[in-house]
Order: C-alpha cells, then sequence, then structure tokens
C-alpha cells in the first residue's frame, strides 16, 4: 500500500528535469502546483525552496537573485527596444535603398534597352554603309547621306565611354555589345557575299533611311532622358551612403550595450552554479542517507520473513506431532510412550530410519490390497500362456516355410529376368540400329547387382546427335524408341498377335517407312491389328476394317481384303482369323 499512498501524496507534484529557473517558470504559470527539480528545489502554494536545506537564507539569497534578475531583465528589455528601433530603422532604411535599387535597376534597363536600339541602328547603319559603298557609281546621293549618318553615329559611339565611366555595372553590358558587335561583323562580312543582290534592293534603301532618321530622332531623345536620371540617382546614392554610415555607429554603440549585458550575464550565471554545486553536495548526502535507510528496511523485512518462517514450522511440526501419535494410536493401538520405548529394527548401513519407513509404505502402497483368487489367475494366465506359446511356435514355423518360397520365387523371378533383359537388350540394339541408321541405342539397369530392385532406362543416340537420355529427343525419335523397345519386348517374348493404336501418329515419310519395314518382319511371324489415319499403312495391311454409319442410322463394319481379285463385303467382320497376317482397322 506504499505505492498508492506515495501517488496519493504526489498527485499534484510535477518534476521538472532541469534547473531551478524552469521550476521557477512552471510554477508561476501553474500556481495551484508543487513543482520540484531534480537538485531539490521546492516550489508550490506554501513557499519556494532552493535546495533541500532550511527556509531563510536561501529565500533571501533567492530574493536578491530574483532581483537582479528583475533589473538585468529590464536593462535587457530597455536595450533590446534600442535595439528593435535600430533594427526598424535599419529595415526602412534598407527598404528605401531596395526601392533606389529598383528605380536605378529600371534605369539600367532603360539605358540598355537604348544602347540595343543603339546598337541595332548601328549595325543597320554599316550594312547601309557596306551597301552604300557598292552603289557609289549608281546613287551618290545615298552615299553622302549615309555618310553624314556615319557622322553622327561616330558621335553617339563617342558618348558611350561616358556613359559607362558613369556605371560601373555597365561594363558586363559592354562586353555584350561587343558579343554583339562581333557577330554584327560577321553579318557583314555575310552581306559582302550579298552584293549581287543589291541592285534589286536599291529601291528599299531610300525607305530604310527615313526611318533610321526617326529613330536616331528617338534615341538622342532618350539619351537626354537618361542623362538627367543619372544625375538624379548619383544625388540619391550620396543620401544612401550617409544612412548607413549612421546605421553603422548605431549597430556599434548597441553591439556595446549588447557585451555589458552578457557580462552581467555572467556573473549571474557564475552564482547560480555555486548555488547549485552546493545544493547538489546536499542532495548526494540526501541520497546517501535514502539508501541506507533502505538497506536497514530491507534487512527489517528479511527478519521479519525469517520468524514467520520459524513460526510457520513450528506450528507443522506440531501438527506432524499430533498426527503421528493419532496415527499410532488408530493404526497399531499404542500409546507414543510404549513406541518410543520400542527397539529398533536393524537397518542396512547408510540407511537412515525415515528413508527406510518410505520405502516401506511405497512398497505396501504398490502392493495395494491382498487378492484371495491370486492363484486361480494365476493357473489361468499360465494356460492361456502355453496356448499362446504353442501358437507362437506354429506361425515361426509358417514363417521359415514362406521365407524359403519367397526366395525360391526370387531366384526364379532373378533368372527369368536375367534372360529376358539380356534377350530385350540384344533386340533392343539391333532394331534401333534399323529404326536409325548410323545410331546407337543399349538397355542398362539403374540397379545391375539388385534385380528384384533394378530399373530400367533407356540411352539413345541417333546417328548426327550427342544425347543419349530419351527426354532430349524429338516427337518422331520417341516414338521409333518406343517402338524398338517394344518389338525387341516382342521378338524376345513372341505373342500369337500384337494390338497397336495409332502408334505412326508423329512419324514423318521416312521414319514411317521405317516403321513399315519394322511390321515387314514381324507379319510373318504373328499377327498385327494397327489402328491408324496414314494411308501407306493401310496400303501395307492385308485386310481394312472400317466402321462407317449413314446419317439417321445404325453403324456397320466394312471389310476389304487388299491384293484379292475380288472384294468381299460383309456386316460382320471378314473371315481372317486363322491367316497370320497385317490387319489395319480405319476408324
Amino acid at each position: 500500500g506504499l505505492e498508492g499512498l506515495l501517488d496519493r501524496l504526489l498527485d499534484d507534484v510535477h518534476v521538472v528535469d532541469g534547473p531551478w529557473t524552469t521550476a521557477l517558470d512552471e510554477a508561476i504559470a501553474s500556481p495551484g502546483r508543487v513543482v520540484v527539480t531534480l537538485a531539490g528545489d521546492r516550489f508550490g502554494p506554501g513557499g519556494w525552496r532552493l535546495g533541500a536545506g532550511g527556509v531563510g537564507a536561501t529565500r533571501g539569497a533567492l530574493d536578491e537573485a530574483v532581483a537582479r534578475l528583475d533589473s538585468a531583465r529590464s536593462r535587457q528589455s530597455s536595450a533590446s527596444a534600442t535595439v528593435d528601433s535600430a533594427k526598424s530603422a535599419c529595415t526602412d532604411l534598407q527598404n528605401r535603398l531596395r526601392s533606389l535599387s529598383g528605380q536605378l535597376d529600371q534605369t539600367d534597363g532603360r539605358m540598355i534597352a537604348s544602347t540595343e536600339g543603339l546598337e541595332r541602328i548601328a549595325s543597320e547603319q554599316r550594312e547601309t554603309s557596306v551597301e552604300l559603298e557598292s552603289l557609289q557609281t549608281r546613287v551618290g546621293e545615298l552615299v553622302e547621306r549615309s555618310q553624314r549618318e556615319q557622322v553622327r553615329v561616330a558621335e553617339l559611339e563617342a558618348s558611350l565611354p561616358e556613359f559607362e565611366q558613369a556605371e560601373v555595372a555597365l561594363v558586363e553590358r559592354g562586353q555584350t555589345m561587343n558579343t554583339e558587335r562581333s557577330s554584327l561583323d560577321e553579318r557583314t562580312a555575310a552581306v559582302a557575299s550579298l552584293r549581287t543582290d543589291l541592285e534589286v534592293r536599291a529601291a528599299a534603301i531610300e525607305e530604310r533611311r527615313n526611318v533610321l532618321r526617326s529613330r536616331l530622332v528617338e534615341v538622342d531623345a532618350k539619351l537626354e532622358r537618361h542623362a538627367d536620371s543619372l544625375a538624379t540617382v548619383a544625388a540619391t546614392r550620396v543620401k544612401l551612403d550617409r544612412r548607413e554610415a549612421v546605421v553603422k555607429k548605431l549597430q556599434a554603440i548597441v553591439a556595446n550595450r549588447q557585451g555589458t549585458i552578457e557580462f552581467e550575464l555572467d556573473d549571474i550565471r557564475e552564482r547560480r552554479k555555486r548555488q547549485s554545486e552546493t545544493q547538489q553536495a546536499i542532495a548526494s548526502r540526501l541520497t546517501s542517507l535514502r539508501e541506507e535507510r533502505s538497506s536497514l528496511e530491507r534487512r527489517l523485512e528479511e527478519l521479519r520473513e525469517l520468524t514467520a518462517r520459524v513460526e510457520l514450522e513450528q506450528t507443522e511440526s506440531k501438527l506432524r506431532v499430533e498426527a503421528s501419535v493419532e496415527a499410532l494410536r488408530r493404526d497399531l493401538d499404542t500409546e507414543p510412550s510404549v513406541a518410543m520405548s520400542a527397539e529398533c529394527p536393524p537397518l542396512a548401513e547408510g540407511v537412515k530410519a525415515p528413508a527406510r519407513v518410505r520405502d516401506l509404505e511405497r512398497e505396501l502402497k504398490v502392493m495395494g490390497p491382498i487378492n484371495p483368487l491370486a492363484l486361480q489367475e494365476f493357473e489361468q494366465l499360465q494356460e492361456r500362456h502355453e496356448f499362446l506359446q504353442g501358437q507362437l511356435d506354429d506361425v515361426r514355423s509358417t514363417r521359415r516355410d514362406l521365407s524359403k518360397v519367397i526366395r525360391s520365387i526370387d531366384e526364379e523371378i532373378v533368372d527369368v529376368f536375367a534372360s529376358a533383359f539380356a534377350d530385350v537388350s540384344l533386340h533392343f540394339e539391333q532394331l534401333f540400329s534399323m529404326l536409325f541408321p548410323g545410331g546407337t541405342g543399349r538397355i542398362r539397369l539403374t540397379l545391375p547387382d539388385d534385380l528384384l530392385n533394378t530399373g530400367i532406362e533407356l540411352e539413345a543416340k541417333p546417328s548426327g546427335k550427342n544425347v543419349k537420355k530419351l527426354s532430349l529427343l524429338s516427337g518422331g525419335e520417341r516414338t521409333l524408341t518406343a517402338m524398338a523397345f517394344l518389338f525387341s519386348v516382342f521378338r524376345a517374348r513372341p505373342s500369337p498377335f500384337y494390338v497397336m493404336d495409332e502408334v505412326e501418329a508423329a512419324l514423318d515419310d521416312v521414319n514411317l517407312h521405317r516403321f513399315l519395314e519394322l511390321v515387314k518382319e514381324f507379319r510373318d511371324e504373328a499377327q498385327l491389328l494397327i489402328v491408324s489415319h496414314q494411308k501407306r499403312t493401310m496400303e501395307a495391311g492385308d485386310v481394312l476394317y472400317g466402321v462407317s454409319m449413314q446419317p439417321g442410322g445404325s453403324s456397320r463394319v466394312v471389310s476389304e481384303k487388299v491384293g484379292a481379285d475380288s472384294t468381299g463385303r460383309t456386316g460382320n467382320t471378314g473371315n481372317t482369323a486363322n491367316q497370320p497376317e497385317l490387319e489395319a482397322t480405319v476408324a
């Protein structure tokens, strides 16, 4: 219940992980709560305390520190107000400077536009001069006017360096002008190649000259306006330089005041550091005392538990003694004094009396109660045992006989399988070489030493292929390989007749011919029934059987004997059952 009590007592206490100033701010923000720090500072409705000591001197030091902090804050606020006013003035000046810079940029843009117009005029003038030079013999008047325009352009070009000296930022624009001039020179060179076309363009020169005159007038007006705006910009720049000097002086004053405030703050921080060290020493002492108290409480709890265990053991001992006395009187009809005076029976070496008692009790439990029918049950079990023993002997003798029979059958199976495998393997090699001229094939056992559990693998290597597994062959090759194996089995263990269902469906003409040659060899030994859709297989047959059905009627069987003078047709089958011949059934 101690944790619950502490939870209720410390419900309105808030712990701050930081200095006492943070806790003070938290207490001012929440007047009804108790705020404490890890160093032992406490701020609550009943009073404030720094560290774990008394209240008097610490409260006075705290009030003094708070007063100093308030004075420092007032000085800092006044300095901040001064800084804010200086910053606002600086901001106004910066805004004014930005606006003037914008105006200056606009003036620069207008000057750049004028310069570009002048450059365009100069470029057009150059083109015109080139064109007029080529037409001196034919258009003398145009040459004189172009010379006057060139003089005017030269005067304008002479005034351009003055604008460049007045504004340093126009240097980059001058570089751009040089680049454009070089491009204009390139265009002049290109115009030289077009002199042959100037006769056609002579009529347009007069019109362009008038346009140039109007543009020169506009450029002169723009240059005059630009000269006035440059003078205004220079005056404005002087004013801005003066204001910038005033702003720098204000910044120096603010920096000086800020250094004084930081020095006072460092002094306050040093004092607070010394107070914190004192508080930490007190807190460490309090922590050590708390640890000592906790160790003593743990020791007391251990002693209490030990006392409780001793009392419990004493109670259990009393109960066991009473139970033992009751058992002696109930089971043995003996008083405890008589039992204590009786002699102890002899015990084996190393065996104690309590252990021997437990062993005897366990043996009595295992034996259970007395069974008066134990002898009769024993005789019955003995008879049952003799009967089962006889049955077991019969089973063992029968098992020995069966083992002999199984061994003889296994030997017979091994002999028959070995001889059949030898014959089939020999015939498979012969038939494979016949179906695949130039190829080799063989049959091998997977477990040659265990013929009862062995498997069979077919290895086929047609001519021109370096494969041995049947799964790597094409469909027709696998079909021929399977036929070679089947016919090798037929030849090793012949049968009166064989039935095959569309075995040659995947064969091409060459392989079909080989299959028919194989069939021709077996037709003298047995009767073959082949279901087929191949025309060549039907032509090789002796008798053809077909099943047909008319629309709306029943199916009937039609037979035809190939190679006979007359064709016999019946509704059932032909009479060829006793002759060994090839029969082809057509579906």
